[in-house]
């Protein structure tokens, strides 16, 4: 059950699986004049979102269950002006491609403390931000290339042996390669 809103401060749902990581940056949230109210799962959030509609959500990608990208589309299915920020460890282009299209407004890679957020939500608004650094790095090689492979395999609907024979590779080389975490930028 909801607390009752009796401010004007913006609602903020923020649903992320790691309850520490989430507790704090539902604290940072609140120092900053947010009314933050925290889930632990899709189906929690849902339910949240069910009782009133936030102004802004914060959502993890990957979680025990359903996926970030399934509350994504589903917060904006509910409400189309909730604004959504997709946050993640595990980021690609293809997922950020995704998340946008089914209506998330910025997406943050992990790890990531409120200001970044704040950042990506005023970039998602087109709001000048005096906090964004210009000097953009063009990835590594070893990091391109894990973004193109996670491209084609969301492409190929998370068929490895469809991706693997796209990619050219032999599908027991796509999927070593697929276990290994992100290279750094």
């Amino acid at each position: 059950m909801l607390p009752s809103r009796a401010s004007d401060a913006p609602f903020l749902l923020l649903v992320d699986d790691d309850e520490v990581f989430r507790e704090r940056l539902a604290r940072a949230f609140r120092e900053r004049g947010y009314e933050v109210v925290t889930a632990g799962s899709v189906d929690e959030a849902l339910e949240i979102a069910r009782q009133e509609s936030p102004e802004l959500a914060v959502v993890d990608l990957r979680m025990p269950g359903r996926s970030g990208l399934e509350l994504v589309r589903e917060l904006h299915a509910m409400d189309a002006s909730t604004r959504i920020l997709v946050l993640t460890g595990y980021g690609s282009i293809a997922t950020a491609v995704e998340a946008v299209r089914l209506g998330a407004l910025n997406y943050v890679p992990k790890p990531a403390d409120v200001d970044d957020l704040l950042v990506a939500l005023a970039r998602g608004l087109g709001d000048p931000s005096p906090q964004v650094a210009e000097d953009v790095q063009a990835p590594s090689l070893a990091r391109a290339e894990w973004e193109h492979i996670q491209r084609v395999l969301a492409d190929c609907g998370g068929n490895i042996s469809e991706a693997a024979r796209r990619l050219g590779l032999h599908r027991r080389s796509l999927q070593r390669k697929l276990q290994k975490y992100p290279p750094a930028q």
